[in-house]
């Protein structure tokens, strides 16, 4: 196709697509920070605890998979559970306690100080997802969120110690930058754990 008839829509499509990454780059340091200090929960012994509604749910699925096991050949397994695998489990609280509860009751009962709570919402206003994170705040857990929009509630409440926002109200532009930001996760807690000195406190800091 001749680039010069290429019909606005296609174009729109691209660049409503340019913003978001372009900010996400600008916050590669703080993206650093947050795999740095996922990276220091792993060297000593923590495990990764995944969490989210719908789409995120099977993100939650793919990053556990991605940290357990590496499709790179060489690359260190790490443990990682997600939250949504157990339908019973889920369910069951559900019914129980409602469905804001369906993560913070995991967390309570899983969780032990020294792992990673990572939670994942298209928008930042997903209750339970929020209660998970309180959750795993409360017991110790280094909490990460990876959310889009303007940050949601959890951006609002300030419930984690690392928060990414794909800053797009698009919920397909924001599915796309989570995906490319827990790969980018997974790539540097490796080049992290690789380079144990860097994990030093004097250095972490």
């Amino acid at each position: 196709m001749d680039s010069a008839v290429v019909p606005p829509v296609i174009r729109q499509a691209f660049a409503r697509r340019v913003a978001p990454v372009r900010t996400l780059a600008a916050d590669a340091e703080q993206i650093a920070r947050a795999c740095r200090d996922m990276a220091a929960r792993f060297h000593c012994g923590g495990k990764l605890i995944v969490f989210g509604n719908g789409g995120p749910s099977t993100d939650a699925q793919h990053i556990a998979v991605e940290f357990v096991h590496p499709v790179i050949v060489g690359k260190r397994a790490l443990p990682a559970i997600s939250l949504t695998n157990d339908t019973a489990t889920l369910t069951g609280i559900a019914r129980a306690d409602g469905f804001e509860e369906v993560f913070a009751a995991q967390v309570r009962l899983l969780a032990s100080p020294e792992d990673i709570a990572l939670g994942i919402s298209s928008e930042g206003r997903c209750a339970n997802v929020r209660r998970g994170l309180v959750a795993a705040r409360e017991r110790g857990l280094l909490t990460v969120g990876l959310v889009g929009g303007d940050g949601g509630d959890i951006a609002r409440d300030a419930v984690t110690d690392h928060l990414i926002v794909v800053r797009s109200d698009d919920p397909c532009v924001v599915k796309e930058a989570h995906v490319t930001v827990y790969h980018i996760l997974w790539e540097l807690v490796h080049v992290f754990l690789e380079h144990p000195g860097a994990l030093e406190p004097e250095v972490a800091r």
